[in-house]
């Protein structure tokens, strides 16, 4: 155990956060934490840090356990470089060199053996703790995180808030801590930096919990999802997308004991009006005790509201929305992108992915006519209604209530239509009078986003509309964007959220091109490692650093007969067909565990969860054996 919380409960002026919290983290785990936006995930952070204090329960810690967790205000040493503050980490390494510095001095003189003893101690300990590879590894995590060697030698007072927090997360991943604590990590990240995050974290040996609403990234590292809901924590083995549909059971197998309970309770009521003043009296005082001290299931149906956005009924554009030849984007003193040429078809979604600063907002502002474009011709079609969403949400007025900000595109609206309107985008009751200074940044881009789809715009140009929102408000959007008639251009670094909704792929290069692609995200990035040389393609950390040795011809791998390659992909293809058997396998047994006739069988219950552990493990191992032919045919390529 690293740490555990037990019926954790907290509560803030009256209003209940936790209610009765419980997990355990162990050595070697991967989690992702999960819930809604004010469920509670930060608060748990706090407690496990010990910046704040449970209101009941137990929150405990082995002895020693060293925590790391990203400030949002990261200090550094005055005049610090970059490459200073990265070698930062390594204090105890550090210690070490200085005092081998000084017996090095005085063995010139002093040839006594307690000397040459601890001197030859602090060489292992040094090796032992990775000292001859710690500058490499330094290095490696600065150049990960978007540090170029130019940067190193930059004052750290020099250094923007972003920037600070990427050398805080350098120093961070690369402590000693027994496990990270890691809070949105992705948050002003490009795509490029997340995927080398993804990577680090995948090899990383320690534990980490992480709160995100990154599902691709969650996908790729997590072993395990714990979610915040209704003040309890759920746990669940696997990445996202398996806890995505295992919560799902969860929840219906929860709305079906609640239906059964309310009727139960439906009914004992009744018995008990009935027959309270009768001669079943003590029968009824009886149910009536009993129903006093019962467990009530909590209605998750009540809990699960999310943004409701509708996007239909839309005028229809022409056939082509939007053309452009020989386009460039940027600003006189530099160009960004381009040049290039495309064109957008009715019905298209065009996903806009890249580097920060290689020109993806500049294309907006550039084909909305906020700035000029550098070179090449813009044309939009005819019918064309465009709505545009800021990131920085710079359209919304401070000084207006939420309902007079929506009225600013209604100016006509009745308030019950406008109040109706806005319950969908979860402002209800007193909600509609808040003031927008007041709102959270979750809640600000919920209202601009409301603003935009109450204008009936038919072509949506939307500068990362997740950004403000929680998973289930952006699995909303996703769901409404689907349905859209019209067309929509966005530029997102959310690649769940293009895998659902983009037909077409614009990634922006450093060098100012442009990749097109007709795909979403997956498809994309598939593409594109198919077509890096073996010399480009990632590489993955522990790899990177090892030293490579020249192979003589006697120690190549031998190459395969025709008929050992046949037989190979036999086995291949033997293999997918029985993981495909045993996948579905599992399915039937996930299926058995949610019937409520096996949940009411404690014994039927625990006999199939051991043969849906046992039967995971069984696909994990062919997973394994799978992989090892695949890589032997590689090999031979």
């Amino acid at each position: 155990m690293l740490f555990r919380l037990t019926d954790v409960r907290k509560s803030y002026s009256g209003h209940n956060v936790l209610e009765g919290v419980s997990f355990q983290i162990n050595p070697g785990e991967k989690v992702g934490l999960v819930g809604r936006n004010g469920a509670g995930k930060t608060t748990v952070f706090r407690l496990i840090k010990g910046d704040e204090s449970p209101d009941a329960g137990l929150v405990e810690k082995t002895n020693r356990l060293k925590l790391g967790m990203l400030q949002q205000h990261v200090d550094f040493e005055e005049d610090e470089s970059v490459h200073t503050a990265a070698l930062g980490a390594f204090k105890l390494l550090h210690d070490i060199e200085a005092e081998m510095r000084v017996l090095e001095a005085r063995m010139s003189e002093d040839h006594s053996p307690n000397i040459l003893e601890r001197y030859s101690e602090l060489q292992q300990q040094f090796e032992i703790e990775g000292g001859f590879e710690y500058v490499a590894k330094a290095e490696s995590v600065l150049l990960g995180l978007n540090f170029d060697k130019a940067d190193w030698e930059q004052k750290t007072s020099e250094l923007s808030g972003g920037q600070k927090n990427r050398l805080g997360m350098v120093k961070l991943l690369l402590s000693d801590a027994d496990v990270l604590l890691l809070d949105e990590p992705t948050n002003h990240l490009d795509v490029a930096t997340v995927e080398w995050l993804e990577e680090y974290l995948f090899e990383y040996e320690g534990s980490y919990v992480i709160i995100s609403h990154d599902r691709y990234f969650l996908d790729k590292i997590c072993n395990r999802i714990i979610e915040i809901d209704n003040g309890k924590a759920f746990s669940y083995s696997g990445n996202y997308s398996k806890y995505a549909v295992d919560s799902q059971i969860r929840k219906e197998q929860m709305r079906r004991e609640f239906e059964n309970q309310k009727a139960f309770i439906q009914k004992t009521e009744a018995f008990i009006r009935k027959n309270l003043a009768g001669q079943k009296t003590k029968q009824a005082k009886s149910r009536r005790n009993m129903l006093e001290r019962m467990d009530r299931v909590a209605d998750v149906g009540e809990e699960q509201k999310s943004a409701g956005f509708d996007l239909k009924g839309v005028q229809r554009t022409g056939s082509i929305v939007l053309s452009a030849k020989n386009l460039s984007v940027g600003y006189p003193e530099k160009r960004l992108a381009g040049p290039f040429d495309f064109s957008l078809y009715r019905g298209d979604c065009l996903g806009v992915i890249g580097a920060n600063g290689t020109g993806k907002s500049t294309l907006l502002k550039t084909i909305l006519g906020q700035i000029r474009e550098l070179s090449g011709s813009i044309q939009w079609g005819t019918k064309v209604n465009t709505g545009y969403y800021s990131q920085e949400l710079e359209g919304l007025n401070k000084l207006n209530d939420v309902i007079g900000e929506l009225r600013t595109v209604a100016p006509t609206a009745e308030s019950g239509e406008l109040r109706s309107f806005l319950a969908g985008f979860l402002f209800l009751g007193e909600d509609v009078f808040k003031k927008v200074a007041d709102l959270s940044g979750g809640e600000k881009g919920r209202l601009a986003l409301a603003k935009l789809i109450y204008s009936k715009s038919n072509v949506l140009v939307l500068d990362e509309p997740t950004n403000h929102l929680d998973i289930p408000s952006r699995e909303a959007l996703e769901k409404a964007l689907a349905a859209f008639d019209g067309t929509i251009i966005t530029v997102s670094h959310d690649r769940y959220f293009l895998d659902r909704i983009a037909t077409q792929i614009f990634a922006f290069e450093e060098d100012c091109e442009v990749e097109v692609f007709n795909g979403n995200y997956t498809e994309y990035h598939n593409w594109k490692e198919t077509r890096l040389p073996s010399s480009e393609t990632s590489v993955p950390l522990k790899e990177s650093m090892q030293v490579v040795e020249t192979v003589s011809s006697g120690s190549r791998r031998a190459q395969l007969s025709k008929n050992e390659i046949r037989k190979l992909r036999e086995s291949a293809d033997e293999l997918e067909a029985t993981i495909s058997e045993r996948e579905s396998e599992l399915a039937k047994l996930s299926l058995l565990m949610s019937d409520p006739e096996v949940i009411a069988d404690s014994d039927r219950l625990s006999e199939a969860a051991k043969d849906y552990s046992a039967l995971e493990k069984k696909i994990a191992n062919l997973y394994s054996e799978w992989e090892e032919v695949l890589g032997r045919l590689g090999e031979q390529d």
